[in-house]
């Protein structure tokens, strides 16, 4: 019988280059919370941390985070399958047990589970073949999705936010397109929040790119975008960081700081470090408001919806201060 044909076999991956394989091996988490670990630095956030977070509530003011989930989303087609949610009513006042019964009116969603606000999943990027703590990239699969460190392992997402308000610090309304935000940004922003980032805090970070979409041009806030610069991950490491947000569509610098090295900050936190990180939240009326009470910590609920095995999904997060 002859042998069937054999796939072809794909080229190794190019090296890393070299400034990224130094800053990778000093934020690597792999094995620091076991070899089975799913959550990364989610374990940052304990009891302690969220009683601490519970103390931060003064006034009880909630601030919602999320954008509309709305077929006129964020998304461009710039991502392939990433699409805007698009609403369907698969039921309308249907009486559904016979005339005269209660009417049922019921809808469907099909979407992206990035397409808006939302959490990366720590299996959203691999990098030379691998996957936080060490696992192959091959474990996703077509039909099973992510079988290990999927985003319905990331339950209990609450802890002490800390808005980090780039352009106040800077005294701009938003950062330029081309501004690759530094640890030195977020040291200035801290001194300007008056406190100091601790361990499983999450961070959001506001660079004001949001304004773009509110303001209705889509383009521009999806390119150029100011983002998290390739220096940031060693920051938010060093401060054992549980997991950053931001306010723009591409997370870190959009195009890249080296050229055609895409994605480097993306697979440096959620590879590497094994830290979520979240895109595309709403900053403005939580930077208005801190800035009103002269104080930038607060209670961040930001649980994500726990698809099973996805490497994404919609958050509604909410500060309350």
């Amino acid at each position: 019988m002859p042998t069937p044909p054999q796939p072809p076999t794909q080229p190794p991956a190019p090296p890393m280059p070299p400034e990224f394989q130094a800053i990778a091996k000093r934020v690597n988490n792999w094995g620091r919370w076991g070899p089975d670990d799913e959550i990364g630095t989610l374990n940052l956030i304990t009891d302690d941390v969220v009683r601490e977070a519970a103390a931060t509530i003064r006034t009880g003011h909630r601030i919602p985070l999320a954008l509309p989930l709305q077929q006129d989303g964020v998304q461009t087609g710039l991502m392939p399958g990433r699409v805007n949610p698009l609403h369907t009513m698969v039921q309308l006042n249907q009486e559904i047990f016979g005339p005269g019964t209660v009417a049922c009116n019921d809808d469907a969603v099909t979407m992206g589970l990035q397409a808006a606000t939302h959490w990366d999943a720590l299996t959203h990027v691999s990098h030379s073949g691998k996957l936080y703590n060490g696992r192959p990239a091959n474990t996703i699969t077509a039909h099973g999705g992510a079988a290990f460190a999927g985003i319905d392992k990331a339950r209990h997402i609450v802890s002490r936010g800390v808005l980090l308000d780039i352009p106040r610090a800077l005294g701009v309304d938003r950062l330029d397109g081309g501004h690759a935000v530094t640890p030195e940004d977020l040291e200035a922003a801290e001194e300007l929040a008056g406190t100091r980032v601790r361990a499983g805090d999450i961070v959001l970070v506001r660079t004001g790119q949001i304004r773009t979409y509110l303001a209705g041009d889509k383009e521009a806030y999806g390119y150029p975008s100011p983002g998290l610069s390739l220096r940031t991950p060693e920051w938010f490491h060093a401060r054992d960081v549980a997991a950053v947000a931001n306010d723009t569509l591409t997370f870190e610098i959009f195009p890249p700081e080296i050229e055609e090295l895409w994605l480097p900050v993306h697979a440096l936190d959620l590879v590497e470090m094994g830290m979520l990180q979240g895109q595309n939240w709403n900053l403005e009326e939580l930077s208005t408001t801190c800035g009103q009470l002269n104080r930038h910590a607060f209670l961040l609920s930001a649980m994500p919806e726990p698809f099973t095995g996805a490497t994404g999904t919609p958050v509604a997060p909410v500060a309350v201060l």
